[in-house]
């Protein structure tokens, strides 16, 4: 993917944690729901009781004594084996592959730290048979909601005035499919093995986040197939990357439809998407606003996606805290996209502004139909899965179509034609659509005035001059490791929408939007879970950045930080190689 040049597009386009002390469990009031060990509101991820635990020698409530990698208590702090400087080395001498405590399911919290019952009916884990997908006779096609037809659409609305008649205990019901994202997205699952220590599984902000949200759409089908008596019927996508379909749906429109949703933003209901939403209508013209949306993509899924980590996230493996680094289109578009839909008169943007409730929107399983079509375009244009053995065998589960549980693996879900799908063939303007420089081979500062000092809360914009590890790099070492920005130690609060957008050698920000090479990207973040400061890094594409800026040979090159909603606290802003790039 380092190459421009686009092959022929197809329709198939550590033990990381507080040592916590024991809690005892209280009696389960639930069938399949646990009470007990519980994350405390305004705590730190990994330490649920901060007064219970030893913090000395911590830094802005980052560290501490009792807080152990995983890796570093196998293989002794500081081992060599951990020790490389670039992304992609040898990821783990031990397996440790993801799972959660689905059999003991607590209640997950909403952003206001109120308990939610979000848990599927009991299950006994030794009744859960693994599921492994065979390819069918006849593959669904899954269409552009704004292209469906009077027939398609009777059979969907059908599909889901049933799921919402089902009782709630029945988990093809629209209320507990609605809950799987809760349960998945705001705590209520521990990593099996973890528990007592009280290791969340959430999906997002990871490698997770596509394989999860693929299984959780293909059995939310198979549901509607089932209510409908059709095999070949298919979810629609809202297309939001073309501009026919950067608006929301007319099928969700119908106030009488069983698709239809109250909590959506009134000013939205006829207006054109914006995919660089941040909370604030733009005042730009809608020709303007879809020129800029098509920069974004391509920028998210060309210039953001050259190697596995950029696209799908970072890894996220047992016993490590949650929240290490989102991918691409998991930062934009897919944020901007339930934020600008949820209603903003609701306290935390519910339903679709908010994990706990998004799914409680039929347009949110076509909005996640659109972003597994991403991962499907990204594999045509050359994007190659990760072939990692932890993330190959995380598992997840879910209730089928037959109401039976099983349990699913991410091997098993990178195939769509064998998961019995795949999407009608639509325009892909965007990938004409290759943001320019405003200017390029600046004259740089020998260091901004005065030198920036981190940790640093980010209450205004700030610039900071970071140095490369190498200069004038060869094509082939190009070829073989893509140059990386990581702004590190990114503290926020994960109950809150956070957004913060990155420029480089950019000083007036102003002046470079989406259809700037200036402008590299974002940090975003929906509300999920209660509130609760959580750390991860972000981490920018840049080879294809600096050659566009006229930068190659620069030593340096400053980076500019930009707040554009809750304070968020910076750790470290560096350069570093991903050695896991796709292709030349």
């Amino acid at each position: 993917m380092a190459s421009l040049t686009m092959p022929t597009l197809s329709s198939n386009l550590a033990y990381s944690s507080s040592i916590a002390h024991f809690i005892s469990l209280a009696k389960p009031t639930h069938p399949n729901r646990k009470t007990g060990p519980k994350l405390t509101c305004n705590s730190t991820k990994g330490d649920q009781n901060s007064s219970d635990h030893d913090t000395a020698g911590s830094k802005n409530g980052e560290t501490s004594l009792l807080k152990l990698d995983r890796r570093n208590v196998l293989l002794g702090i500081g081992g060599g084996l951990y020790g490389a400087s670039t992304f992609g080395g040898n990821p783990s001498a031990f397996a440790a592959p993801l799972s959660p405590t689905f059999t003991a399911c607590h209640d997950a919290t909403d952003p206001d730290c109120k308990e939610i019952d979000c848990c599927p009916p009991s299950a006994t884990a030794a009744d859960i048979p693994d599921f492994v997908p065979t390819a069918p006779s006849v593959i669904a096609t899954r269409p552009p909601a704004q292209l469906v037809d009077s027939t398609y659409l009777k059979k969907y609305k059908t599909a889901i005035e049933k799921m919402r008649n089902l009782s709630s205990d029945d988990p093809r019901s629209f209320t507990a499919q609605a809950n799987v994202h809760c349960a998945y997205c705001n705590g209520g699952y521990y990593q099996d093995g973890y528990a007592d220590s009280k290791l969340l599984l959430d999906v997002h902000n990871s490698w997770l986040f596509f394989p999860f949200h693929r299984w959780y759409l293909y059995f939310f089908e198979k549901i509607c197939q089932n209510m409908v008596d059709d095999d070949t019927f298919a979810l629609p996508f809202w297309n939001w990357d073309n501009p026919p379909g950067m608006f929301l749906p007319a099928i969700f429109k119908d106030s009488s439809s069983s698709l239809y949703d109250s909590l959506r933003n009134p000013s939205h209901l006829n207006t054109v998407l914006d995919l660089s939403y941040e909370g604030t209508d733009s005042t730009d013209s809608t020709i303007t606003v879809i020129r800029n949306n098509l920069y974004l993509m391509y920028k998210q899924m060309v210039t953001q996606s050259t190697t596995p980590l950029s696209f799908f996230g970072k890894a996220f493996r047992a016993g490590e805290t949650s929240d290490p680094g989102e991918g691409s289109i998991e930062t934009s578009p897919h944020t901007n996209v339930h934020r600008w839909t949820g209603d903003p008169n609701e306290s935390h943007g519910e339903n679709m502004g908010s994990f706990y409730s998004a799914g409680r929107d039929p347009v949110f399983y076509s909005h996640h139909a659109n972003v597994d079509r991403m991962w499907s375009l990204w594999n045509s244009l050359g994007g190659q899965n990760f072939t990692d053995s932890d993330w190959l065998n995380s598992s997840f589960y879910f209730y089928n179509e037959q109401a039976k549980p099983v349990k699913v693996y991410v091997k098993d879900c990178l195939d769509t034609s064998v998961l019995g799908y795949t999407y009608q063939t639509v325009d892909i303007p965007w990938l004409n659509s290759k943001p320019s420089p405003r200017r390029t081979a600046i004259a740089l500062p020998t260091a901004p005035t005065p030198s920036q000092v981190f940790p640093t809360t980010l209450e205004k914009a700030i610039t900071v001059l970071v140095k490369r590890p190498k200069k004038k790099r060869t094509k082939k070492e190009k070829q073989r490791a893509e140059e990386v920005l990581e702004i590190s130690g990114i503290q926020y609060n994960i109950g809150e929408f956070v957004k913060f957008d990155v420029y480089i050698n950019e000083d007036t920000p102003d002046e470079s939007g989406p259809e700037k090479t200036e402008l590299v990207g974002s940090f975003i973040n929906v509300p999920h879970g209660h509130s609760m400061i959580s750390t991860t890094t972000k981490s920018f594409a840049i080879s294809e950045v600096l050659q566009e800026l006229g930068a190659d040979e620069f030593e340096s090159i400053l980076v500019t930080l930009v707040p554009k909603s809750s304070t968020v606290t910076i750790s470290g802003v560096k350069i570093k190689f991903d050695n896991t790039k796709v292709s030349a």
